[in-house]
């Protein structure tokens, strides 16, 4: 079974909305355009829709029969705050914010699924078409199940998907297990005592400090961890003073840090906290840490994960379909759904070529997005099935 022949012939029409949606780009939980454009749509299709769910989430509801299972389809909707370079006609038009993650596809392959569902109605039960907010690294996930998401649209299984730049246009990834890291983002400040840049022995340099920990915290994956539990600790950020010669009050670091597991995360969390106050403590200073867990491994449960294989192998052969791969180490705020519901999240490739995401160059490739459309619609055909 191929690509959806009737997706195929909404290709120009799923480009369309896809530029229009990159040409109009916004921030989580300011997503009202792009609210608007997918209720819009929705609405033309003859779905029942629900806004507001996380703010600005919106949620498309198709029921077909009386049966009472329902799969949830989600989405991604945000945009970042990166400058465009590119210069083709759909380029940004909100100068600073950019759809640099490719959520715009994401958004284009849902909506046409939606329509195709709605004229087809080729299954028996419940779609919750899911179009979340505010996905990168600002908690729309949350909001949305804070929101009741799922007591008001119950759903049996949930998928979501994302596109991959350099791999094949035609590619899926549908692996069980882990497949996105657990992400946190920390600072920490810490508090000396200003002084002249001259007379360093009559205050307490907490740059001197920072210098020191930022090394003390390079041991806490390399020397507290199992090689056999994979973790990043990165230091992105240091801040101090403003003058030449003035040795500042405070100094902040910050960064990130991505682990497999939410007990590595909490192992890391203590380490981190306990190398900071020593540190600072051996100096006659004090410091404070400030970690935020953002985001929540992806799990995919395995019987989901099996039959979007079997979906993928059907759409693109099996030649074309990795069930098994490595995790990566990137993050995704999917994973709060998939602990509420069973569900696959998959890779979807977006060509050899494409530039990477989160980079003021990329673009989505408008050639996946017949095959993101196919798998969305064909899993629920299979999931709820006629007969």
């Amino acid at each position: 079974m191929p690509t959806v022949a009737d997706i195929e012939k909404m290709r120009d029409e799923m480009t369309a909305w896809r530029r229009d949606l990159h040409a109009h780009p916004e921030l989580g939980f300011e997503e009202n355009r792009t609210a608007d454009f997918v209720a819009t749509k929705l609405e033309e299709f003859g779905l029942q829709v629900h806004r507001g769910i996380g703010k600005t989430g919106v949620v498309g509801v198709l029921k077909v029969g009386n049966e009472t299972t329902a799969v949830g389809l989600r989405a991604d909707m945000d945009a970042l705050p990166i400058r465009e370079r590119n210069s083709f006609d759909h380029r940004s038009t909100n100068d600073g914010v950019m759809h640099a993650c490719g959520h715009d596809g994401h958004s284009a392959m849902l909506l046409a699924a939606a329509k195709y569902l709605a004229a087809t109605q080729n299954f028996k039960g419940q779609v919750n078409f899911i179009f979340q907010p505010a996905e990168e690294g600002i908690g729309g996930a949350r909001a949305m199940i804070a929101d009741g998401l799922f007591e008001q649209f119950p759903c049996d299984t949930i998928y979501a998907m994302h596109n991959a730049p350099g791999t094949p246009i035609g590619t899926f990834d549908a692996t069980a297990g882990t497949r996105t890291a657990a992400g946190a983002f920390f600072d920490i400040v810490i508090h000396g005592k200003g002084s002249h840049g001259a007379h360093p022995h009559k205050g307490i340099d907490p740059v001197a400090i920072a210098g020191e920990l930022i090394g003390a915290l390079q041991t806490v994956v390399s020397r507290n961890l199992p090689p056999t539990a994979p973790a990043v600790l990165s230091i992105t950020q240091m801040h101090a003073g403003d003058a030449y010669n003035v040795i500042p009050e405070t100094a902040r670091l910050s960064g990130t840090v991505r682990t497999f597991s939410m007990e590595v995360m909490e192992q890391i969390q203590r380490r981190i906290e306990t190398l900071t106050k020593g540190v600072a403590e051996g100096h006659e200073a004090s410091a404070e840490v400030d970690f935020r867990i953002i985001f929540h491994p992806v799990v995919n449960a395995s019987e989901p994960a099996a039959l979007a294989g079997e979906v993928c192998e059907e759409l693109v052969g099996s030649d074309q379909v990795l069930r098994e791969a490595p995790a990566g180490t990137g993050s995704e705020d999917f994973s709060f759904m998939a602990e509420q519901v069973p569900g696959c999240y998959l890779r979807l490739g977006n060509g050899v070529d494409s530039i990477t995401v989160h980079n003021h160059d990329y673009d989505f490739n408008d050639e996946a997005l017949v095959y993101g459309a196919s798998f969305f619609s064909r899993i629920v055909e299979r999931s709820l099935p006629l007969e």
